[in-house]
């Protein structure tokens, strides 16, 4: 396989993930597998959640596509690379950015990635099986993009630093 048709095959795959994902998410999730995705969707005190178990499925596809693909590196080995790409984007975004499991990223000055993180929250005020919105990862409703380039960003102070600019300490000091 040629490097173009190889990052032809990546990029077709980490593209249709997101079309994927929004359709099992919205007729899969929410539909028979909700007695998993439901942990997803209400507060507890615990680290994982059942929600979680589809990491496995996913992680497990792209791992065999990417096994049985190697010998050979044909568009079954790029696929699984498109889909490991797309699961390892999905974490950081939604499980690190949007939901905080791993805390070392908290808020973001993007307007893209607070739009995602307004999408998410409406996805997130039903905890029923019915009535959610917005069930895409990377896709935003353009309604969110414009509010959040309307709303300021986040302000940033750091601990123990003055909020005032240096050059203004310098006339007052």
């Amino acid at each position: 396989m040629t490097t173009l048709a190889a990052v032809a095959v990546t990029t077709a795959t980490f593209l249709g993930m997101e079309f994927v994902a929004w359709f099992m998410h919205r007729f899969v999730l929410h539909g028979p597998l909700w007695f998993l995705h439901r942990s997803h969707h209400v507060r507890h005190p615990h680290a994982f959640e059942r929600n979680d178990f589809f990491f496995l499925f996913y992680g497990s596809l792209s791992m065999l596509l990417i096994m049985y693909g190697s010998a050979a590196k044909d568009f079954r080995f790029w696929m699984g690379v498109g889909i490991a790409s797309y699961g390892t984007l999905y974490f950081f975004v939604h499980d690190v950015l949007i939901h905080g499991r791993l805390r070392f990223w908290r808020k973001s000055r993007n307007a893209y990635l607070r739009a995602l993180n307004m999408a998410h929250k409406i996805h997130h005020k039903t905890t029923g099986r019915d009535g959610s919105e917005e069930f895409g990862l990377l896709w935003v409703s353009p309604k969110y993009y414009q509010l959040a380039l309307r709303r300021p960003a986040p302000t940033r102070v750091l601990r123990g630093k003055s909020t005032q600019p240096e050059y203004q300490q310098d006339k007052q000091g």
